[in-house]
C-alpha cells in the first residue's frame, strides 16, 4: 500500500532541508573569509574556471591566500628595522620602524582587510615627508606576522594594543598617532575601547559599522537578499572565532574615544556608508573632525584626491603639533 505524506510535512521537510544547506553554505564562506590558504592553493581567476569549477566556489567560498608584503621600504627610497612582537603566546607581529631624523611624532600604521603593511608604504612616505616616524605593522594572519586566520578587526584590536605597548616602551617616547585604513580603523577603535588604550590621536579612513550591517552591505552589492544570509553568516563567523560578530560594532567603540580623531570618508562609499561614519563621528567624545571625500567609495584616497588627502591630514596634524606646544 502507497503511504501518502501530507502536503504539510512535504513543505517542512523541503524547508528543513534548504534550512541545511544554506546554514552548511554559510558556515564555509564563513569559514573561507576568516581563513587565509597558502599562495598555491588561491582561486584561480573566475574566467578560468570551468562551470563546475564555478558551482563549487558558489557553494564553499574563494581561497583567499595570505596576504604577503610585495615591497619594502627600500623601494621608496627609505631606511628601515623589521621588529618582531608577540601580543599573547601564539601571535607574534611583524612591523617596520622608519625613523626621521627631526621627528614630530611617531604614527603606527594598521592595514585593511586582505592587504598586508607593504600596501601602506605610500602613505607612509606621504607622513615622513611630514616629518614622523612610521611603524608599519602586519595584523596576524598577514604579511610576516604568523597565523592563517582574521577576525576583522575584533582581536586585531589586541594587536593595535599590544603594538602601541611595544612602541612606548621599546621606541623613544613621542607622541603616539594611530592611523588605519578599512578593518585598520576599526581594529583601532576596538582597541581602545576594550583595552583603554590611549594614543595622542587617530586618523581612520574608509571605517565601516557594525559587522551585520557590513555584511548587508556586501549582499546589497551583489544584487542578492541579505536576509537571512547575513545573519547566519555573521554567526557561523562567530561561533568559528569564539566571538559575537554581532556585538562588533564601531559606532558602540567610539564612545570611549577621546583623543583627537580626524575621519577620512568617501561619500560614495556602499560598503562603509557615509552614513554609518556620521554616526560614529557623533559619538566621538574628543576634538573630532570628518573629512568628506566626495565620488569615492572605499578606496585609497591619497590615489585619487592626493591633495585634498595631504592638505586635510597635514592641517590635523598640525594642530596636535600646536597643543603640544
Amino acid at each position: 500500500m502507497k503511504i501518502r505524506y501530507p502536503k504539510s510535512m512535504m513543505i517542512l521537510s523541503l524547508l528543513l532541508i534548504l534550512f541545511i544547506l544554506l546554514n552548511g553554505m554559510a558556515y564555509l564562506h564563513a569559514f573561507a573569509m576568516l581563513h587565509f590558504v597558502s599562495q598555491e592553493k588561491r582561486t584561480p581567476s573566475i574566467e578560468s574556471l570551468s562551470f563546475w569549477q564555478k558551482a563549487e566556489i558558489l557553494l564553499t567560498g574563494l581561497n583567499i591566500p595570505k596576504p604577503v608584503n610585495f615591497a619594502t621600504p627600500n623601494d621608496i627610497g627609505l631606511s628601515y628595522e623589521t621588529h618582531r612582537f608577540k601580543v599573547n603566546s601564539e601571535v607574534e607581529l611583524e612591523a617596520w620602524y622608519i625613523p626621521h631624523v627631526q621627528s614630530k611624532g611617531i604614527i603606527l600604521m594598521f592595514h585593511g582587510y586582505v592587504a598586508p603593511k607593504s600596501a601602506l608604504l605610500h602613505t607612509a612616505r606621504i607622513f615622513h615627508d611630514m616629518g614622523y616616524q612610521t611603524f608599519l605593522v602586519d595584523f596576524r594572519g598577514s604579511g610576516g606576522s604568523n597565523q592563517m586566520t582574521t577576525s576583522i578587526g575584533y582581536y586585531e584590536g589586541d594587536d593595535v594594543s599590544k603594538t602601541v605597548e611595544y612602541v612606548q616602551t621599546r621606541l623613544a617616547r613621542m607622541p603616539i598617532i594611530l592611523y588605519g585604513q578599512s578593518m585598520g580603523s576599526v581594529a583601532i577603535l576596538r582597541g581602545i575601547y576594550a583595552n583603554a588604550t590611549q594614543p595622542d590621536a587617530i586618523i581612520i579612513e574608509s571605517v565601516f559599522g557594525n559587522l551585520l550591517e557590513t555584511i548587508k552591505n556586501r549582499f546589497n552589492l551583489m544584487g542578492l537578499p541579505a536576509w537571512p544570509a547575513a545573519h547566519i553568516l555573521v554567526f557561523w563567523g562567530s561561533v568559528q572565532r569564539g566571538f559575537s560578530g554581532f556585538k562588533h560594532n564601531p559606532i558602540e567603540y567610539a564612545k570611549r574615544v577621546d583623543c583627537p580623531v580626524m575621519m577620512l570618508h568617501g561619500t560614495e562609499d556602499r560598503r562603509a556608508t557615509f552614513a554609518t561614519a556620521e554616526a560614529i563621528f557623533k559619538n566621538l567624545r574628543g576634538q573630532k573632525r570628518l573629512e568628506r571625500f566626495e565620488g569615492l567609495g572605499h578606496e585609497p584616497y591619497l590615489r585619487k584626491h592626493s591633495e585634498q588627502w595631504k592638505r586635510s591630514v597635514s592641517e590635523f596634524l598640525k594642530g596636535l603639533d600646536g597643543q603640544s606646544q
